[in-house]
């Protein structure tokens, strides 16, 4: 299993609307995140993504096609030694190990790149999936709020898990 955390490139807008275009995705992600995710969708967000400095969202690539995303989002003002995690995968590489191993790289590569001390992430209480991964990935439970996030109409619990460095 060759997994690994790139730059986006205008040449994985396809692979991107392939892997990113999919309700079971879209459902635990924030608003941002499009559905349906079309073609002038993916290039406008790659294009954003590979000018931004320093380049903090990346591709997950697995045997050298872009199979997800993933990253990190710093925080500011008080907040500023914090960063937020964020990722999703195609749901054909679910179950594979993929996303654990994603979150290791770019957890490692924060830490070593930026003036941060905690790296969080806020999945919804109805996604089990994300919980285990991030527990799997060293991620710990800090908090669980009740009914904060609001996804299609439907309440969701809204969970913290983090991480230090060591």
């Amino acid at each position: 299993m060759e997994i690994s955390i790139r730059k986006w490139q205008l040449t994985d807008v396809d692979n991107l609307i392939a892997n990113a275009n999919n309700e079971n995705i879209a459902r635990f992600m924030t608003d941002q995140f499009p559905h349906p995710f079309t073609i002038e969708k993916g290039k406008s967000f790659i294009e954003k993504v590979t000018t931004s400095t320093p380049t903090n969202i990346y591709a997950i690539d697995y045997n050298g096609i872009a199979v997800g995303g993933i990253g990190i989002h710093l925080q500011q003002d008080i907040s500023k030694n914090n960063a937020e995690l964020g990722y999703w995968l195609g749901e054909k590489y679910w179950n594979k190990g993929l996303i654990t191993k994603a979150i290791k790289l770019i957890t490692e590569q924060a830490f070593k790149d930026f003036e941060i001390n905690r790296i969080f992430a806020r999945p919804f209480g109805s996604n089990i999936a994300s919980q285990r991964v991030l527990e799997k990935s060293g991620f710990k439970l800090e908090a669980r709020f009740s009914n904060t996030f609001i996804k299609n109409g439907v309440l969701e619990d809204e969970l913290i898990y983090a991480i230090r460095k060591s």
